[in-house]
């Protein structure tokens, strides 16, 4: 995976295995361009292929986490950082643009954090709206400083929620309270964000970055192999019937019950000490196995 400053965000590396990606923009609010968008969908990509990398976080800098689609400079944005990927065309001078638009760009990077396996994290330190909230909400988790608003609002532009919005509400608060979430434009605290099911955690603003590491540490000190396994049938149980819920757990079941972390979990358990799970991921000889 590469690290450094890209397109709208920095990206390091952090132990045990953190990919902390920072949008750094402050000035804009952290607004996103399809430039950006397209570097994110690569650098996730290569964080769910690369071996070092066990938990993402996504967070903003400044008082925003990200303020949504910046409209003012969307396609022609001086940002840091160095491009991921070449520039193309912006696309949405049509209507045919701007369907093409949506999904081989914005819609692509939700759907590129939502899909992978490996578990990811909104540190959400200020204002979220509109792509920004999407983003947040397309992540396993999402812990918010209690500064933090967020909300989608698009119908005060006339717009909509393209980027998934509307399915991830469904999926946190059901068809109801959806529509009343996006038909009355509403943004909220992180308090009531809290109430609402939208937020995992809220913490004071001076220890959300802390607070963030501090699960993703626990989180990629679990077995790994497991815990991905689980995340895609979590999500899939959402759309999948009981038969076929039950027959495809079977399936991940039994590659987790034959992997090495399984067996170290019943040593440990029988030892009575903490499991060293993630021995594959070690170096071995001077490489990191590839290989689950």
């Amino acid at each position: 995976m590469d690290t450094g400053s890209f397109t709208g965000f920095d990206l390091t590396l952090r132990e045990p295995g953190i990919a902390w990606f920072q949008f750094n923009s402050p000035e804009r609010l952290n607004g996103m361009t399809g430039g950006i968008k397209r570097d994110l969908v690569e650098a996730v990509t290569q964080a769910q292929m690369d071996n070092q990398v066990r938990i993402l976080v996504f967070t903003g800098s400044g008082r925003a986490f990200c303020a949504g689609d910046d409209l003012k400079a969307y396609t022609n944005a001086q940002l840091p950082g160095d491009a991921l990927v070449p520039p193309i065309p912006p696309g949405h001078d049509n209507a045919l643009g701007t369907y093409n638009g949506l999904r081989t760009i914005s819609q692509r990077l939700n759907s590129t954090i939502r899909s992978i396996d490996k578990l990811t994290i909104a540190a959400i330190n200020g204002v979220a709206i509109q792509t920004g909230f999407s983003l947040a909400l397309a992540c396993d988790f999402r812990i918010a400083a209690q500064n933090a608003r967020m909300g989608s609002a698009t119908l005060r532009f006339g717009l909509l929620p393209d980027e998934g919005g509307q399915h991830l509400l469904v999926q946190h608060l059901g068809v109801a309270k959806t529509l009343e979430f996006l038909m009355k434009k509403r943004i909220v605290s992180a308090d009531e964000a809290l109430e609402l099911g939208l937020v995992t955690e809220v913490v004071p603003a001076e220890a959300l970055e802390q607070s963030a590491l501090d699960f993703a540490t626990e989180l990629a000190n679990g077995p790994q192999v497991s815990m991905r396994l689980l995340k895609r049938s979590i999500y899939n149980a959402a759309e999948l019937g009981w038969d076929q819920a039950l027959d495809e757990i079977a399936a991940k079941t039994a590659i987790a019950d034959h992997h090495p972390d399984a067996k170290e979990g019943v040593r440990a358990f029988h030892d009575k000490r903490d499991a060293n799970f993630n021995a594959w991921l070690e170096p071995s000889s001077g490489k990191r196995s590839n290989k689950i």
